[in-house]
Formats: structure tokens, C-alpha cells, sequence
């Protein structure tokens, strides 16, 4: 198994700073497979295995993604099945 990034949060701020995603801490399912450049069928698929539990949550009839702990639910934790 290998470690994470690592990435600290100025890391994480530092990378969307002046970027189109700068300005929204909220994603869509359908932004976070624009964001990680994968299709939404695969967002669909870690959802819903609770992978991505700790930064999604259903409102109303949408998921919201919160952008910056996504990125360290990915990247420095991984995903792995519950």
C-alpha cells in the first residue's frame, strides 16, 4: 500500500487559487468528474460503496461534494472499501 500525498491545506488552497474552481467549495457530481477528469459513473460507484462518506451529502435530490476535503479524502487518505 502506498502513502497519501500528504497534501496540507495551503497545498490544497494553493491549487484552486485564481482557477475556475476557486470560488466553489461545493461541488456537483457531475463537477467532481469534471474536476478529477473521470466519469461520473466512477463517482457514482465510491458513493455509493461509502467511500466518499466524509465528503458528500445528499440535498434535496442533489449530492454536494465539499471540494477541499475531497481532495484530501483522495489524495491523502485513498479509497479503500469499508
Amino acid at each position: 500500500m502506498t502513502n497519501g500525498l500528504n497534501l496540507s491545506e495551503a497545498e490544497i488552497q494553493k491549487l484552486f487559487d485564481g482557477g475556475a474552481w476557486a470560488d466553489r467549495p461545493f461541488l456537483t457530481l457531475a463537477d467532481v468528474a469534471d474536476l478529477l477528469n473521470i466519469p461520473k459513473g466512477t463517482i457514482y460507484d465510491w458513493r455509493s460503496r461509502g467511500l466518499l462518506d466524509n465528503c458528500s451529502r445528499k440535498v434535496g435530490k442533489q449530492v454536494l461534494f465539499v471540494r477541499d476535503r475531497l481532495i484530501q479524502t483522495i489524495f491523502n487518505q485513498g479509497l479503500f472499501d469499508k
